[in-house]
Protein backbone atom coordinates (compact mmCIF):
# COMPACT_ATOMS: atom_id res chain seq x y z
CA UNK A 1 0.00 0.00 0.00
CA UNK A 2 1.32 3.22 -1.08
CA UNK A 3 1.78 6.41 1.94
CA UNK A 4 -1.61 8.03 2.36
CA UNK A 5 -1.03 11.91 2.41
CA UNK A 6 -3.02 13.26 4.23
CA UNK A 7 -4.71 16.71 2.94
CA UNK A 8 -3.89 20.05 3.91
CA UNK A 9 -6.53 23.06 4.36
CA UNK A 10 -5.67 24.42 0.92
CA UNK A 11 -5.87 21.19 -1.07
CA UNK A 12 -9.20 20.94 0.66
CA UNK A 13 -10.78 24.18 -0.58
CA UNK A 14 -10.11 22.68 -3.88
CA UNK A 15 -11.99 19.25 -3.34
CA UNK A 16 -13.95 18.88 -6.23
CA UNK A 17 -17.54 16.73 -7.08
CA UNK A 18 -15.74 13.42 -8.59
CA UNK A 19 -12.94 14.04 -6.72
CA UNK A 20 -11.74 10.31 -5.44
CA UNK A 21 -10.39 10.30 -1.87
CA UNK A 22 -9.11 7.76 0.20
CA UNK A 23 -10.50 7.47 4.04
CA UNK A 24 -7.27 7.79 6.66
CA UNK A 25 -7.81 8.65 10.10
CA UNK A 26 -4.42 8.27 12.39
CA UNK A 27 -6.18 7.63 15.80
CA UNK A 28 -7.62 3.98 14.47
CA UNK A 29 -7.91 1.97 11.82
CA UNK A 30 -11.30 3.53 10.50
CA UNK A 31 -14.02 6.33 10.42
CA UNK A 32 -16.85 7.24 11.27
CA UNK A 33 -19.21 8.82 7.91
CA UNK A 34 -22.36 10.42 8.96
CA UNK A 35 -25.92 11.20 7.54
CA UNK A 36 -25.93 14.68 8.03
CA UNK A 37 -22.70 17.17 8.84
CA UNK A 38 -21.87 17.61 12.58
CA UNK A 39 -20.35 16.00 15.37
CA UNK A 40 -24.01 15.06 16.84
CA UNK A 41 -25.26 13.20 13.58
CA UNK A 42 -26.24 9.97 13.20
CA UNK A 43 -23.28 7.60 12.04
CA UNK A 44 -24.34 5.52 9.04
CA UNK A 45 -21.24 3.84 8.46
CA UNK A 46 -17.49 3.00 9.12
CA UNK A 47 -15.30 3.58 6.60
CA UNK A 48 -11.43 1.39 7.06
CA UNK A 49 -8.64 3.24 6.31
CA UNK A 50 -7.91 2.76 2.42
CA UNK A 51 -11.30 2.56 1.61
CA UNK A 52 -11.88 4.68 -1.73
CA UNK A 53 -14.51 7.20 -1.39
CA UNK A 54 -16.22 9.92 -4.62
CA UNK A 55 -16.72 13.20 -3.46
CA UNK A 56 -20.05 15.50 -4.41
CA UNK A 57 -18.25 18.78 -4.32
CA UNK A 58 -20.59 19.75 -1.47
CA UNK A 59 -19.20 21.04 1.81
CA UNK A 60 -20.30 22.05 5.33
CA UNK A 61 -18.29 23.96 8.14
CA UNK A 62 -19.70 22.18 11.39
CA UNK A 63 -17.94 21.47 14.80
CA UNK A 64 -14.98 22.89 14.06
CA UNK A 65 -14.61 20.97 10.70
CA UNK A 66 -15.07 20.86 7.13
CA UNK A 67 -17.50 18.61 6.42
CA UNK A 68 -17.53 16.62 2.63
CA UNK A 69 -20.63 14.54 1.46
CA UNK A 70 -19.36 11.85 -0.77
CA UNK A 71 -20.87 8.32 -2.45
CA UNK A 72 -20.26 5.40 -0.11
CA UNK A 73 -18.63 2.65 -1.76
CA UNK A 74 -21.37 1.00 -2.78
CA UNK A 75 -22.24 3.64 -4.78
CA UNK A 76 -25.73 4.31 -4.18
CA UNK A 77 -25.87 6.22 -0.63
CA UNK A 78 -24.52 9.21 0.17
CA UNK A 79 -22.76 10.45 3.42
CA UNK A 80 -20.61 12.77 5.40
CA UNK A 81 -16.99 12.69 5.95
CA UNK A 82 -14.77 15.11 8.08
CA UNK A 83 -12.08 16.71 5.94
CA UNK A 84 -9.63 15.62 8.70
CA UNK A 85 -10.31 12.23 7.54
CA UNK A 86 -9.58 11.86 3.80
CA UNK A 87 -6.18 11.68 2.02
CA UNK A 88 -5.50 10.96 -1.22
Amino acid sequence: MTDIRKINEEALENVVGGARRVVHNDSVNYANVRHAPGLNSTVCAKLYNGTEVLTTGEKVTKDGYTWYKIVLPEGSDEAWIAGSLIGY
